[in-house]
Formats: C-alpha cells, sequence, structure tokens
C-alpha cells in the first residue's frame, strides 16, 4: 500500500514501513493477537528497540490507521503526529455491503477475491488494468500469514474524538467503499474540529496507490507544519 509513496516520506523522514503482526506481510505472528492492547504494546517495543524516542509521527492505512488512532490514546506524548488513511472503523461503522464482501473473500477467496479488490481499488485498476493480477499474486502469498481473526477497532464516541490531543490528519478517497467518505468527514470536523479533515478525489481506498502524489504531498505538508524542535538526536520517524 506504501510502495508509490516511500521514496517521498523517506526523503523527508527517516521512515520505518513495519508489517503490522499478524496482518499481510513477511513477518509471523507467533502468538494470537487477541485485544488491540496487544497490538499497543507490540508498537511501544517496536519503538523502544529502534530507539524512536518521543517525536514519532505514526502513519496507518485501513486497519493501520485505526490503530495509529488507538495509540494516539494510548501513548500521546510519545507522538508528534498522526496521519489516519482512511482508517477502518474508528470514524464510521464500517458499510454492510464491505462486511459482506469481505467475508465473502475469507471463505472462497478463489472466486471472491479478485471483485473484491477491483471494487475496493477500483480507481488504480482503471488507471493501469495490468496492475491487478500482480497484487493479486502478491496479496494471496501475503494471506498465509494473515491472522484469521484480528481484533475489530471500535468507532470512537463523540467524546473520545474530542479528546483527541495529537495533531492529526484523516485522509479518505471520494469512491471510498468502506465508508461514505463526505459522511466521515462530516462527522470529524463536528466532533473534532481539531483534526484536519480531507477527501482526495479520484480514489477509494486506494489513495495511497491512485492518487500517491497528492496523499504524500498532503502527508509531508501536516508532518512538517506541526514538526517541533526534536527532541532526540536520532530526529522525526515515520
Amino acid at each position: 500500500m506504501w510502495a508509490p509513496n516511500i521514496k517521498a516520506l523517506s526523503e523527508a523522514c527517516r521512515t520505518f514501513a513495519v508489517d503490522q503482526i499478524g496482518d499481510s506481510g513477511r513477518t509471523i505472528c507467533t502468538k494470537p493477537v487477541r485485544h488491540l492492547n496487544d497490538l499497543l504494546f507490540w508498537l511501544d517495543e517496536l519503538f523502544d528497540a529502534l530507539k524512536l524516542g518521543d517525536r514519532i509521527n505514526l502513519i496507518g492505512c485501513s486497519y493501520g490507521g485505526s490503530l495509529a488512532a488507538e495509540y494516539a490514546m494510548h501513548s500521546p506524548h510519545r507522538l508528534s503526529a498522526i496521519v489516519l488513511v482512511a482508517p477502518g472503523s474508528t470514524v464510521l461503522h464500517l458499510s454492510p455491503q464491505f462486511v459482506i464482501r469481505l467475508t465473502l473473500a475469507a471463505i472462497a477467496s478463489r472466486w471472491c477475491l479478485r471483485p473484491l479488490i477491483r471494487w475496493v481499488f477500483a480507481d488504480t485498476v482503471r488507471k493501469d488494468p495490468e496492475w491487478l493480477d500482480p497484487f493479486l499474486g502478491e496479496l494471496r502469498l501475503s494471506m498465509r500469514s494473515v491472522q484469521r481473526r484480528l481484533p475489530i477497532p471500535p468507532v470512537w464516541k463523540h467524546a473520545q474524538w474530542g479528546a483527541l490531543s495529537v495533531p492529526a490528519l484523516f485522509l479518505v478517497g471520494e469512491h471510498e467503499t468502506v465508508y461514505p467518505a463526505a459522511r466521515a468527514v462530516c462527522r470529524l470536523k463536528r466532533v473534532a474540529p481539531q483534526v484536519t479533515a480531507e477527501v482526495i478525489p479520484g480514489a477509494g481506498h486506494d489513495l495511497t496507490l491512485a492518487q500517491a502524489d497528492l496523499v504524500e504531498r498532503r502527508i509531508l505538508e501536516f508532518v512538517k507544519q506541526n514538526a517541533a524542535a526534536p527532541k532526540t538526536s536520532g530526529g522525526r520517524a515515520a
């Protein structure tokens, strides 16, 4: 999801692209993730091991966006800013159509995974039809490491959003399939005016792919805007 953006992000910040425990990637999860706190404690250990200090810019997409938001509540003192790219749940409940299609793909991936990806990443497929097959091949391989039942992040109550103290940027594609983009932005502007919420045109859940230049530009502008004097010699991390 971050391959098109990694060069631009790395030119501005020391950047770590981490396999989330229990999710797609090359990391083998040896102990099942049972609660969101398991992932929050894992992030604490990860940041400590990498010696990142407390000026971290934490960016997450989809489930990773929800995890970034949860971490901002868990350890706000460690973060300089967060960027929530179409976080699953957190802002709104998942749409019934998305839940049904995702469930079918999990049960019968041979027949239902391709239609799901074509729907969720429609703008990317339209721009580059040849992108789909290699992506599906990589996805099927990485799904072998996926924990079948990850804890579902909750939709935050109004008070939780109002209490968020870490500078936050929320980005969502105008064709988002997880939940209605305009409705999500409207809710945040109402209950969390301190959050910068924007709709990215010409993209859905694939906004880091379909609108890579725009997304990375907004991320870096926001990070720079909220940068403060570094507290550690290691500099900022994304």
